[in-house]
């Protein structure tokens, strides 16, 4: 059997003084208390959440997820996670074994198991236990797991200094192959990037498209700001439909700021005045230097930081709540 936290091994990584730290590594929990873990209706110990290694999610990375963050106990945009949860697994003709107001509620009660006011909450829905063929239909029960937990992706220095990016060999899938608009539980492509900017020692990748345009990085959007516009490529470009991009749709109409989705090429992000990145996980989160380019004078711009700022007061300010008020 494997221990259904081993599908969120960096969840149980401690945290890391950031003087010592390693990029990529990312979500932490307590030691104090281990993590209770939602499987199929129940409730696990950390230790004993397991999976059986006949599951199709094992085997062939056939299952979907959502990486969800709360707030000040409040869970932030979950209904458009829950949406795209579904149409995931629409797309994959998995029949999602519990209803949406069912999902929601286990989502919930999940993080108060563990008693947490802020944190992230990994969502994954399995194929469920076959056999060892390929054929999904072999598969007659989905399964859902959903794990609860504090998390620090950077410290905070690196917030106010910015990324280090490095274009990888590694291209980023296009739609006609595995569509990025699918959150799969098949996230080699990615991790296959982010082993490249390892290598480079830099704190992400920058992913390019087999048209040699601009994708995403390994699990952030990217974006650029220009002559006093957002820029950010199509999601046809390879590009996640992110949860944290539409925020920020969101916040550069409501600053008055034009956005834009044009393709975006090296020279484009070379040539910007500023970029970030967004995501889930990462947040909003400036990027100071591509392929040893400083973007703009190096430092994380105006409009970034106006981005930023109004981001994390609609973290603070809204969101589903957790517990009864």
């Amino acid at each position: 059997m494997l221990t259904k936290d081993a599908a969120a091994t960096a969840v149980a990584t401690p945290p890391m003084k950031s003087d010592s730290f390693q990029k990529g590594a990312a979500v932490k929990t307590s030691a104090a208390k281990s993590l209770q873990i939602y499987i199929d209706g129940e409730f696990f110990d950390q230790a004993d959440a397991k999976i059986s290694v006949f599951d199709h999610g094992l085997l062939y990375g056939d299952g979907i997820f959502e990486g969800i963050r709360f707030y000040n106990g409040r869970v932030f945009r979950m209904q458009e996670h829950m949406d795209r949860l579904w149409e995931s697994a629409r797309s994959i003709c998995l029949e999602i074994p519990i209803s949406r107001p069912e999902m929601d509620e286990a989502l919930l009660e999940t993080i108060r198991q563990n008693d947490l006011r802020d944190g992230y909450v990994r969502l994954i829905v399995t194929r469920g236990v076959g056999n060892l063929g390929l054929n999904p239909a072999q598969c007659k029960q989905p399964s859902v797991i959903i794990i609860a937990a504090t998390i620090a992706l950077y410290p905070e220095e690196i917030y106010q200094r910015g990324l280090t990016v490095v274009t990888v060999a590694t291209r980023r899938m296009g739609p006609a192959t595995l569509n990025p608009a699918i959150k799969s539980l098949n996230y080699l492509n990615n991790v296959l990037a982010r082993i490249e900017a390892n290598l480079a020692n830099a704190d992400e990748a920058l992913m390019l498209n087999d048209a040699g345009n601009v994708a995403e990085c390994t699990a952030d959007n990217v974006f650029i700001v220009k002559r006093g516009q957002i820029m950010t490529p199509p999601i046809t470009a390879g590009a996640l439909r992110g949860i944290t991009r539409s925020v920020v749709f969101d916040i550069a109409h409501e600053l008055g700021i034009p956005i834009s989705e044009p393709e975006l090429t090296r020279h484009d992000i070379y040539i910007a005045d500023e970029a970030f990145l967004t995501g889930t996980a990462a947040e909003v989160i400036p990027m100071i230097k591509v392929d040893g380019r400083p973007i703009g004078n190096g430092k994380p711009g105006e409009i970034t930081n106006r981005t930023i700022a109004r981001f994390r007061e609609l973290t603070r300010e809204s969101g589903t709540p957790i517990f009864s008020e």
